[in-house]
């Protein structure tokens, strides 16, 4: 059986309405809202009542008959006005599960016409430590890259530096103040200027807030680096040098940060990437008549009739003649559609951006720089702390990423010890193990959550090893992996599945949801569905293993049955935490 158990009754269901002389799309199947009554339900005779002009129980009956011949050793009951509650022969359960264990994919299916889509997220600033509002982005946007390719889309990942603007003006003053005989602020200077960068990543995350609280302070001192960042722009060699230096550091101290967290991307490009693309930009807009001149700037009006609120005009062009972060963010789109071409763009941003990317979207789309629907913003909320505002340290300051990771990871070394876990591990192995169980704990407990929802970060209950948390189900995994070991060990191999047990086929039906949890997911930009399919694969193959003696089992062919049930839900519970980031260790 290649279909899923819904897919297939839903297919019979639909003939048999479709027989009685009703529409076929009535005949859909879910998941029982009463499983305690039967696993399966269809509701529709209650939708077919007013149309057909009979009651709904007549029509249930009819379908009831209809569904009986159709599919043998279905067992059909009639509940209230018309609920027909479906409970499938364990061949179905047999059948499912052992094409699922004979997949790779584990019963995951792919999109019927692949895309390339890129995904931009990440968007750190240079010479800024990553902060935690940058989790939500890294995490989020690393999952739903797993979760497109996994699915068949051929999908590039960006991380958009920002790396251009006036932090980059107030940098290079304050460096002058404190290094003026460096060769990069002297204008006759013709080069070749040094290799080796004259700050580090510590320099810069001091110098980039002593300059703005200069800047805040003194208009003076913040004309200067509006003009420093006009000469950087404008091409002046020794301030792009040191621009060239400043991502250097910058992107060397984010790969740490991105490492330790498991987030790679493929591009690591920035606004300064596009800079040269901006003139032409400009023309092209306003030879479209899509820009026009008010109050000295170039704009591009983006209201609607429509519009609940009001949007205001995109600034392509400012008064002063400098292009502005939205003329960034169209030249690269334009860049994006030259080198990649791709059908979606996905901006994994946070929610408070939102008028921006539709200002950008809409102008792009005026613009002829984009198709309608080849833009998304996929949306996200806040990380809170205890008392609902924005997470900050016990000092009130920003919580950088490295720290929350680094949190992350002695909290875990703390609840292996009081667990009882990794004790007989090699001192390197336990580690890489508190390593994956911090991890976990962080992504899962962002992952869970629909990504517009604000969540409150409780570490002590993100590190529990019970409840609904990534080490949770990284030690539910290395429970499976463990048991097939020993088994191996003995001579053991998996055979047939045979389902019998209720427990049995209650985890069939878990596996069996990995596919619409992956749809779910994929359609909603959302691995909250892969998520809570995770953990109720997890839930189900605990109660199996209860209720279902394995090893001990004398039966070899109900042994190896189970072992194969065991071996198909660590293949899927392997996959699906893989695609939200998850790593699993080999023992704890």
């Amino acid at each position: 059986m290649t279909q899923t158990i819904p897919a297939l009754l839903t297919e019979a269901a639909g003939r048999a309405f479709s027989d009685a002389g009703l529409p076929a799309e009535l005949g859909r199947v879910n998941e029982s809202d009463r499983p305690d009554l039967a696993p399966y339900q269809c509701n529709g005779a209650l939708a077919a009542a007013k149309a057909a002009k009979k009651p709904p129980r007549a029509i249930a009956e009819d379908i009831a008959a209809r569904l009986k011949d159709a599919l043998p050793g279905l067992e059909i009951e009639i509940a209230g006005p018309g609920f027909l509650n479906l409970t499938p022969p364990a061949s179905f359960y047999a059948d499912r599960a052992n094409a699922i264990a004979a997949d790779d994919r584990a019963g995951a299916g792919q999109v019927a016409a692949p895309r390339r889509v890129m995904i931009d997220f990440g968007g750190p600033n240079v010479a800024k430590p990553m902060h935690v509002g940058h989790l939500r982005s890294s995490v989020l946007g690393d999952s739903l890259q797993r979760l497109f390719r996994f699915r068949g889309d051929d999908v590039i990942s960006d991380i958009h530096l920002g790396d251009w603007g006036l932090q980059m003006g107030q940098l290079i003053t304050e460096l002058e103040d404190e290094q003026p005989d460096l060769p990069y602020f002297d204008a006759g200077f013709t080069g070749p200027y040094p290799d080796a960068p004259p700050v580090t990543i510590d320099d810069l995350s001091r110098l980039y807030p002593q300059a703005s609280a200069k800047g805040k302070a003194d208009p003076a001192r913040q004309e200067r680096s509006r003009r420093a960042t006009a000469e950087l722009q404008a091409g002046r060699p020794g301030y792009r040098a040191l621009l060239a230096h400043f991502i250097a550091v910058s992107i060397k101290a984010l790969r740490a940060d991105f490492d330790a967290l498991g987030v790679h991307f493929d591009l690591w490009k920035g606004e300064s990437d596009v800079n040269g693309l901006i003139p032409e930009l400009v023309e092209d807009f306003k030879a479209r008549g899509v820009a026009e001149l008010s109050d000295g700037a170039w704009i591009v009006r983006v209201a609607r009739e429509d519009d609940k609120k009001e949007l205001a005009p995109l600034i392509l062009v400012s008064s002063q003649g400098s292009a502005l972060y939205a003329t960034t963010d169209l030249a690269t789109i334009l860049d994006r559609r030259r080198e990649h071409d791709p059908e979606l763009i996905l901006y994994v941003v946070d929610l408070g951006q939102s008028d921006h990317f539709e200002q950008v979207f809409r102008a792009a789309f005026k613009a002829g720089l984009a198709s309608e629907g080849g833009l998304e913003h996929v949306k996200f909320g806040t990380v809170n702390g205890p008392d609902g505002k924005r997470l900050r340290t016990r000092a009130g300051g920003t919580f950088k990423l490295a720290d929350l990771i680094g949190e992350a990871r002695e909290r875990a070394r703390a609840r292996l010890h009081e667990a009882g876990l990794g004790e007989t591990l090699a001192e390197a192995e336990f580690e890489d193990v508190a390593r994956m169980v911090g991890n976990a704990a962080i992504k899962f407990a962002d992952l869970q959550n629909y990504r517009t929802t604000n969540y409150v970060f409780d570490m002590d209950r993100f590190v529990s090893f019970e409840g609904k948390t990534g080490p949770y189900l990284l030690y539910q995994a290395v429970r499976v992996k463990s048991l097939m070991r020993k088994a191996g060990e003995q001579g053991l191999q998996p055979g047939e599945i045979l389902v019998a047990a209720p427990e049995e086929a209650a985890l069939v039906r878990r596996l069996d949801g990995f596919d619409a949890a992956l749809e779910r997911a994929y359609e909603d930009r959302a691995p909250n569905h892969l998520c809570e399919h995770a953990y109720s694969l997890a839930q189900a193959f605990s109660s199996f293993y209860a209720a279902c003696p394995i090893l001990p089992e004398t039966d070899d062919a109900v042994r190896r049955s189970r072992l194969a049930l065991a071996a198909a839900t660590l293949k899927q519970l392997e996959l699906a935490l893989d695609l939200i980031g998850l790593e699993i260790p080999e023992r704890m």
